[in-house]
């Protein structure tokens, strides 16, 4: 056998062979599609670098459907037949491979019945086998709208000294009763507050004086805030001391709320904030909602008793203003891909 001759023939055989196998059509998917009145339907399919699409699509009864077409994904139109009931063999060259979508529009008040062929002619014999179906998975689009926001520029600390006033309150057995109580509310924002009490013009006196020998020693504090006193280092709780008078007449006194007041005023149980028996005293506070009350009884038989009470409030004012931002929209989607391993 000569074997010179043999040996090219089966080369060429075997060439040829590749190449009729990668010019013969391989088909992708051939069924019939309703499209409902008014509306129109897409499916997707994938395709390989090189391949050639071949397209054909017949309405069943022979009538017109509004728009074909084929849409390299995500956007890239590339056919597109209107008012037509019959495509034959539309053949495209893939030019990547890719995802692409058939649309079929229906402009009608009637139902169109769509049968549709679609083959694929590979480029090489690497591709025989390749996958057309398209996949989804859930993945987060995230997108950026540009809005104006408001920020937390500073925060500016008030002091307030907002009451000084003197409430007087009667004996044991005077007709109008040996209790009193007056209501104030903290200011907005109010984070700490503190109050000082006194009965006679000593107390008076040894505020004035611990409030003399505190705004010495606290230049620095009062160059910022013009109205820090001692009672406002007392709300800080800051290290300060107001000493306790050992003379004078003494009052009972009570921090309440309004629900209280009216119970404490006949007599019965009531509850409390805060409560102290002194000539003089002194206290930082917790801040609360809504209207306070002082609530005083005096136990003396004979002498009114008239008491001073002043309350210091600090504020945390928080200053806002306004500049250029974004936010940031998350919104889950499908994505479709292919598996082309």
């Amino acid at each position: 056998m000569n074997w010179k001759f043999i040996l090219p023939i089966q080369i060429f055989v075997n060439l040829t062979a590749v190449h009729l196998s990668a010019q013969t059509p391989v088909d992708v998917v051939e069924t019939t599609l309703k499209v409902a009145i008014m509306a129109e339907e897409t499916f997707y399919l994938g395709f390989a670098e090189g391949d050639k699409m071949i397209f054909s699509f017949e309405e069943a009864n022979g009538k017109e459907l509004k728009e074909v077409e084929i849409v390299e994904m995500p956007s890239t139109s590339k056919f597109l037949e209107i008012k037509t009931s019959k495509i034959v063999n539309k053949t495209l060259t893939i030019p990547v491979t890719g995802i692409y979508k058939f649309r079929f529009a229906n402009a009608s008040i009637g139902v169109r019945l769509c049968k549709y062929k679609i083959q694929r002619i590979p480029a090489s014999a690497a591709t025989q086998n390749f996958n057309t179906t398209v996949y989804t998975h859930m993945v987060n689009d995230t997108t950026y709208i540009k809005e104006d926001e408001d920020y937390l520029a500073r925060t500016d600390t008030v002091i307030t000294n907002f009451q000084d006033r003197v409430i007087k309150i009667n004996p044991v057995g005077t007709a109008g009763g040996n209790k009193a109580s007056f209501n104030f509310n903290l200011p907005e924002n109010t984070v700490a507050w503190s109050f000082y009490i006194c009965t006679d013009k000593t107390g008076q006196e040894t505020f004035n004086e611990a409030n003399k020998n505190f705004m010495s020693a606290s230049s620095t504090q009062v160059q910022k805030f013009p109205l820090y006193t001692i009672l406002t280092a007392v709300a800080l709780n800051r290290p300060t001391e107001i000493s306790k008078a050992q003379a004078g007449p003494v009052i009972n006194y009570w921090v309440m709320d309004a629900d209280n007041v009216a119970p404490f005023a006949a007599g019965t149980p009531f509850r409390y904030i805060k409560k102290g028996k002194a000539i003089n005293d002194y206290s930082r506070m917790e801040p609360r909602k809504g209207t306070l009350y002082f609530c005083f009884s005096n136990d003396s038989p004979t002498d009114i008793v008239s008491v001073t009470v002043k309350i210091t409030a600090v504020q945390a004012n928080e200053a806002l203003e306004t500049r250029k931002g974004q936010r940031m929209i998350i919104t889950p989607k499908n994505k479709m891909y292919l598996k082309t391993e």
